[in-house]
């Protein structure tokens, strides 16, 4: 079933008056909206969610990231209320996908975003709401840049400790020296061979 997102909008409004909450509308055919939840109130929300009796938000089934260098085309997908202010410059957003197993309801979407992409990547950990976000808010980290903060064990999950950069990062350059790749192959293998021509068979 469908959450009624309007309806736990008004809810959490009530629940949490100083929350920054909005409801973003996708114009897609999917018509999956979703809430945006600021970063400070994001763990209030998540608990409020969860704990509710009659809302029973128990499973966070993923979460996800996404990098916006250009902020006008996130509000093209995720559409914001009429008047809001957009955003000043690229940010990276988290995306959470949550349940009530009991109610048989979701996914109830939230989305919550950093200031920027370089400085300011900061977002709060909910590993203490749902214990199924502490591999996936590492695999963030790691591919996107995104720092949790009170997350217990914030650290690579996918590249090696020395790796210095976000993969999934749109700007993202892979690097021209492959030193890392154990079996090179096809395209990388001829970017191999330049730079060690006598460790490679030709």
């Amino acid at each position: 079933m469908t959450p009624d997102l309007p309806a736990i909008l008004t809810r959490l409004h009530a629940a949490l008056p100083t929350a920054a909450i909005a409801h973003l509308r996708n114009p897609s055919p999917s018509a999956q909206d979703s809430l945006l939840v600021a970063p400070e109130s994001l763990v209030a929300v998540c608990q409020f969610l969860r704990n509710t009796a009659d809302l029973d938000f128990d499973l966070l089934s993923n979460v996800t990231g996404v990098d916006w260098p250009e902020p006008a085309k996130a509000d093209a997908v995720a559409v914001p209320p009429e008047g809001t202010t957009p955003p000043a410059c690229g940010f990276l957003e988290v995306v959470y996908h949550l349940y009530s197993t009991s109610l048989r309801i979701g996914p109830l979407v939230l989305r919550t975003r950093t200031t920027d992409r370089a400085e300011q990547v900061h977002i709060p950990s909910v590993v203490a709401v749902y214990r199924s976000a502490e591999y996936q808010e590492r695999e963030i980290f790691d591919l996107f840049g995104v720092r949790f903060t009170g997350h217990p064990d914030l650290r690579r999950i996918l590249m090696w400790d020395e790796f210095l950069d976000h993969p999934m990062r749109k700007d993202y350059v892979a690097p021209d020296d492959y030193q890392y790749e154990p079996t090179p192959h096809d395209a990388v293998l001829e970017k191999t061979k330049k730079h060690y021509p006598a460790r490679v068979e030709i």
